[in-house]
């Protein structure tokens, strides 16, 4: 029975390596799959990973039909055993529905990849609608980890060096930018809601108002 299954977790906790790693041994067995992604950061048409792992893809561009471009492919007489669905939060709701009948109607397994809530811990639509729709929804058991050590749960987006909570959903952009461009970081929910990151961690505790002061 074929599956949609939805793969979540936070930023940097390896969702693009093991959608490569499904590819991989898919193809090693002879399988063909058909990747989709959308705003990957080595650019358009592109899944890659922080590891420096890259594979082409098919962009999942605003209003393109996912179900009608598997069947083109498969009626020109391409193969397509599985799909792949990498950053599948940034995909408009009907692009899930349009998934969801890709493993109804083509009996294809489809494995969504993605991050479930935005920086300002608010659901994405694509990842509201995989929960709605999923066969199945597994939590990635690699845990990235907030500058404090702690289980990091939450994203958050800084301008500038400092965070954010306010603006568009989607801005595209990394972690380890330089300090004036948009950036991305993992939180625990304790320093997320203090909007502390490890730059003003930091800073803080590099201040003279925080350091130990000795009696007169």
């Amino acid at each position: 029975m074929s599956e949609l299954v939805f793969f979540s977790g936070t930023m940097d906790c390896g969702k693009s390596t093991l959608a490569l790693q499904f590819a991989h041994n898919r193809s090693a067995r002879g399988l063909q799959g058909l990747i989709f992604t959308r705003d990957d950061r080595a650019g358009e048409g592109k899944l890659s990973s922080r590891l420096g792992l890259v594979t082409d893809a098919v962009e999942a561009l605003p209003g393109m039909d996912l179900y009608a471009h598997v069947v083109d492919r498969v009626s020109h007489g391409g193969k397509v055993d599985y799909l792949i669905v990498d950053e599948a939060q940034f995909l408009a709701p009907e692009q899930i529905d349009q998934l969801a009948r890709v493993v109804d109607d083509l009996n294809l397994d489809v494995f969504a990849f993605g991050i479930t809530t935005d920086f300002r811990t608010k659901l994405f639509p694509g990842s509201r609608r995989l929960i709605e729709l999923a066969d199945r929804i597994e939590t990635l058991q690699v845990e990235a980890m907030c500058w404090c050590g702690a289980r990091a749960t939450h994203n958050a987006r800084t301008v500038g060096g400092e965070m954010v909570v306010e603006g568009e959903q989607v801005v595209v952009g990394d972690v380890g930018g330089l300090a004036a461009e948009v950036g991305y970081e993992v939180l625990c929910r304790r320093h997320h809601r203090r909007r502390m990151t490890s730059a003003s961690a930091r800073a803080g505790a590099l201040s003279p108002d925080v350091l130990p002061v000795a009696p007169a």
